[in-house]
């Protein structure tokens, strides 16, 4: 995420500390999982406009240490640390010092930070879009299982508690058709990534955990240097859906809608509202000399659980890293989500056709 950091393994600590003792963390008990008998020692690499963040995040978990930060400007890395409480470090000090780290820098430094953080056995989480490329993916979700780290992806949208209601509503329930948008004004920062990497990625992934299909067909098209882009994706088993993400409307939306054949679920993201609507009954009602139509429907709001998604993505990183198991946004879901998001690139910028896909 973070699109305005500068990446750089190289540079010093501005005061010139290194690690004050060994890393204190997870560490394997047995064949079977990690048992944490330590606080989890926690870093972050980046730490510009999503990474400030995560070290917010681990400075106020419970049985964490935020232990390190590192950036490539010296100034911001001592800034974050000072307000946390902790130390900037030079990203070799980091290595030795914590057991777990996010990589919040932009993507281009994703792989080579990564594979780093891999070599020396400490469990990642990278920010999304996971790589630039996807076989560099691959290769990072291969050696992390050769070297049993826990990698995850920073895929927030999974741990939003309106997505994670709205999943509980649709158990059971055969999905027809998924709608999302998520629409914004022009950004003041650059932002490296296009719309769809920055925005619609967000919404590819939620869609391919939501529908366990393969893709077979990819269409879609780009408006104002695809700072506007609509998409459109037919899976194997039938479902159908619509993406658009856009830098260029001047209102902030953040919607999702599910339909099926008992309901439709609606979500919205900034108020973390979910709407279900069912019942939907259209009828002819005599009265007052006349007949009228009417339209009746039952609308159920479901309790989504308040709390921070990062907060809560956070937590299930250390969980995983703690206990040696899968993590909730694997480095295959992370690659699954990049290369759709390049199909759709590719299709706006009129680069291909609309794309039959034989399979993933």
């Amino acid at each position: 995420m973070s699109r305005d950091e500068r990446a750089d393994d190289g540079y010093s600590p501005e005061d010139g500390t290194g690690p004050t003792g060994p890393k204190i963390g997870p560490a394997k008990a047995d064949g079977s999982g990690r048992e944490r008998t330590e606080p989890v020692t926690a870093g972050v690499i980046g730490v510009g406009s999503m990474g400030q963040h995560h070290a917010r995040v681990y400075a106020e978990l419970p049985g964490v240490e935020l232990a390190g930060v590192t950036d490539a400007d010296p100034d911001r890395a001592a800034a974050v640390a000072a307000r946390h409480g902790t130390r900037a470090l030079s990203i070799d000090a980091l290595m030795e010092t914590v057991a777990v780290v996010s990589v919040a820098v932009p993507t281009a430094h994703h792989h080579g930070i990564a594979r780093k953080c891999i070599e020396q056995g400490v469990d990642v989480l990278v920010e999304k879009p996971f790589v630039a490329d996807p076989e560099a993916g691959r290769a990072l979700t291969a050696l992390a299982a050769e070297r049993g780290v826990v990698l995850q992806v920073g895929h927030i949208e999974r741990f939003n508690p309106a997505v994670r209601a709205a999943r509980d509503v649709l158990d059971g329930q055969e999905v027809i058709a998924v709608d999302a948008r998520r629409l914004g004004a022009p950004r003041e920062r650059e932002i490296g990534d296009d719309a769809v990497m920055d925005l619609m990625i967000h919404d590819i992934d939620v869609l391919l955990s939501l529908v366990e299909s393969e893709i077979d067909l990819v269409n879609a098209v780009g408006a104002r240097d695809n700072r506007y882009i609509d998409a459109q994706l037919r899976f194997a088993n039938g479902v159908v859906a619509s993406l658009t993400a856009s830098r260029v409307t001047q209102k902030k939306i953040r919607e999702l809608s599910i339909t099926t054949e008992e309901s439709l679920i609606t979500v919205d993201y900034i108020s973390q509202l979910v709407e279900v609507h069912r019942q939907s009954l259209p009828e002819y009602v005599e009265g007052n000399g006349g007949v009228r139509y009417r339209h009746e429907e039952v609308v159920e709001r479901p309790m989504v659980e308040s709390g921070e998604e990062l907060r809560t993505e956070l937590a299930a990183f250390i969980e995983s890293a703690t206990a040696g198991t899968e993590p909730v946004v694997t480095g295959e879901d992370g690659v699954r989500a990049l290369e759709v998001a390049r199909w759709i690139t590719d299709l706006a910028a009129g680069e291909r056709r609309a794309l039959e896909v034989d399979s993933q």
